[in-house]
């Protein structure tokens, strides 16, 4: 790997595991010529994370208060150096050492996730039932198989990441919601199976965090494919509506008025969901129309420095 790469780290009260990680990236980026920064923002942390972040060799960003996780990320990745971005975490759950290989994927990929799916995973076990439910909600709204949803080591181009910021949010669901906004806008989205060491310190998520997981989940797909929100609604209407009928017409040969709702409420649904669907759709178009935009313009800006670099013959 020769691109330049920015690590940033969202750091909350990690004063006794942000300097070792820090160091360990230094020496990673280093042992593995790997030109690149690392970025810390202390999110508004009551200890010493910034003075060990900035011990440890990172360029630290703070913020006066605590603003979550997200925010943390999108202050980062707006002041990284480079184009790329490599994001982890302060805790020393990830394993650093999979990052150039993240970063080597990143070539046939938009984004490369490393996938909590190795053979050293520590997940709490009460999370796991929520995990694996919002996963399979998160594969049905994508119509991907995603194997880890919000895994917080994983490595991408800011450009792309950067136009999502409007909807990513300021908390720990920002991975969430990257991840399926990608998958939902036909990036090209790798995983690769990583461990998942037991952290250092207390964790910042609760067990009830997994309401809002699948809120967001629903609210993305509202965004991206209202259609599979609304489809099944449909179907559900549809289903009572026919059940309703047949049992009205072996009674009376008249409909209820509950049947005739239910049939009625499902072509409603149905009008609203293409209705997203188009709204949706357009969106999706004027976005690519932008980072298409983006994207040639620096490609014009790349070659017209490197023709003031040529040399004339003499």
């Amino acid at each position: 790997m020769s691109d330049s790469v920015t690590i940033v780290i969202p750091a909350f009260n990690e004063e006794n595991g942000v300097g070792p990680v820090i160091r360990e990236l230094l020496d990673i980026l280093d042992k593995s010529a790997i030109p690149g920064e690392v970025i810390v923002v202390d999110d508004g942390s009551s200890d010493g994370t910034s003075k060990a972040a900035a011990s440890a060799g990172a360029r630290v960003v703070r913020h006066r208060s605590n603003r979550g996780y997200g925010a943390a990320l999108k202050t980062g990745i707006t002041l990284a150096t480079y184009n790329i971005i490599a994001i982890t975490d302060a805790d020393r759950t990830y394993p650093s050492s999979e990052i150039p290989s993240l970063l080597a994927e990143l070539e046939n990929a938009d984004m490369v996730v490393g996938a909590r799916i190795g053979r050293n995973v520590k997940i709490p076990l009460v999370r796991k039932p929520a995990k694996w439910a919002l996963n399979k909600l998160a594969n049905y709204v994508a119509g991907a198989t995603i194997p880890d949803l919000n895994s917080g080591l994983r490595v991408f181009r800011r450009d792309i990441a950067m136009q999502y910021f409007p909807i990513l949010p300021d908390q720990f669901s920002f991975t969430t919601t990257i991840t399926l906004a990608m998958h939902c806008d036909k990036y090209a989205v790798s995983y690769l199976p990583i461990d998942y060491h037991q952290r250092t310190g207390k964790s910042k998520i609760v067990p009830w965090d997994a309401y809002n997981f699948a809120v967001l989940i629903l609210r993305t797909a509202m965004l991206f494919k209202p259609l599979r929100v609304f489809i099944p609604l449909v179907a559900l209407c549809l289903a009572y509506g026919s059940v309703k009928m047949v049992i009205d017409m072996t009674r009376d040969p008249n409909i209820s008025a509950s049947a005739l709702l239910a049939f009625m409420s499902a072509l409603l649904i149905l009008l609203i969901g293409m209705l997203g669907d188009a709204m949706a759709a357009r969106l999706g178009r004027l976005n690519q129309n932008t980072v298409v935009g983006i994207q040639t313009r620096q490609l014009l800006a790349d070659r017209s420095a490197s023709a003031d670099k040529v040399i004339p013959e003499k």
